[in-house]
């Protein structure tokens, strides 16, 4: 699993925006780091994401291998 389109676009055009992907015992978890001091909250409507980062929208759909989607910290963990 690759993090949503959307979410690699917006790190390819800001710096602050980080993504890493692990793979590890059969689970991948990617997480979308929004910068230092950044704020992250996430909403989630049938199958897409909202996730609002300080003063950006981000709007995805879900991929279907997802098993948990969730902010901590300012960062979207995603799992499949």
């Amino acid at each position: 699993m690759e993090a949503p389109s959307e979410l690699q676009s917006a790190a390819a055009d800001d710096e602050d925006i980080a993504i890493t992907r692990r793979d590890r015992g059969g689970e991948t978890v990617v997480v979308v780091d929004f910068g230092e001091g950044v704020d992250a909250q996430l909403d989630v409507l049938g199958d897409t994401a909202i996730v609002v980062a300080g003063e950006r929208q981000f709007e995805f759909e879900i991929p279907e291998d997802v098993s948990d989607l969730s902010v901590n910290d300012g960062m979207l963990t995603i799992r499949s």
